[in-house]
């Protein structure tokens, strides 16, 4: 599965060094494992997907969400996954993963451990308010057969998804017409920052729907662009003191286009580390 970038806008404050010595207990001390979206080590997976994996978990990940499978089966990474001592809660999937096949998808995922699916994108075409309301019909019906196996189903966004269309923002109206025991949320803070949307916002109006967040930052110059958690200008913790009332239970450290991907997840690891983040 590909995924694209688009070009962002900050919102947010700096983390200052102050905040940082008030959120000073790590997350692993407040329960709850700090994961990575496996986007980020795309390429060296391709090249070893098991080794990968071993130096993942070298760093001191425990959780993982998968964005493609490098052709392996359901049975090869749940070995894998039990060879590095990882727990993978979630994986990416195709809008079209949730037609024809759903049932087949549901099971390869119980196969491999994940309790959630999430569909990460939105085709252009569809991104009208009328078309948010059919995908939230669609979201809905592949929610109920997602529960059926035990597995709960999500999406996630971009900063395209509160770009206001005909006076709606589409994913407002996505939240609206989505059933929240079908559908959860995983909030990409790099994307609703982007897009100009507030986080703690979302939270009040929409109170346990994101079970998931991507923590991706921004950096402060003219180009906006994403860099490593903490070396950026999105104010972590301002929001992960809200947690709790956002619903948030997997944290997952993401860069789309590192330089160095395995640096990248180390710094950012050591980072959200020290964050303190509500069990």
């Amino acid at each position: 599965m590909h995924r694209r970038a688009f070009l962002s806008a900050l919102a947010g404050a700096a983390a200052g060094a102050a905040a940082l010595r008030r959120a000073a207990a790590a997350v692993a001390r407040e329960g709850r494992p700090i994961g990575v979206q496996l986007y980020t080590v795309r390429e060296l997976l391709a090249r070893d997907f098991e080794g990968t994996l071993a130096r993942v978990a070298e760093i001191g990940y425990r959780e993982v969400e998968f964005a493609g499978y490098f052709s392996r089966s359901p049975a090869q990474v749940r070995r894998a996954l039990g060879g590095a001592g990882l727990d993978a809660p979630g994986a990416h999937v195709d809008l079209d993963a949730i037609g024809e096949g759903w049932e087949r998808t549901l099971a390869a995922a119980a196969e491999m451990g994940h309790r959630y699916l999430i569909v990460p994108w939105i085709p252009e075409v569809q991104r009208t308010p009328a078309g948010y309301r059919r995908l939230a019909e669609r979201f809905n019906r592949a929610g109920e057969q997602a529960r059926r196996t035990g597995i709960r189903f999500g999406f996630h966004n971009h900063d395209y998804d509160f770009a206001p269309v005909g006076g709606e923002v589409p994913y407002d109206v996505l939240l609206a017409e989505t059933d929240p025991e079908l559908v959860v949320q995983e909030l990409d803070l790099f994307w609703i920052a982007a897009g100009g949307g507030d986080p703690l916002e979302y939270f009040a109006r929409f109170p346990g729907r994101f079970h998931l967040v991507h923590l991706k930052d921004m950096d402060a110059t003219p180009q906006r662009r994403m860099t490593d958690v903490g070396q950026g200008a999105i104010d972590f913790p301002r929001i992960l003191t809200h947690a709790r009332q956002a619903g948030i239970r997997h944290y997952f450290v993401e860069h789309d286009s590192p330089a160095s991907p395995l640096a990248s997840i180390r710094a950012s690891y050591e980072f959200v580390r020290r964050l303190e983040i509500p069990a």
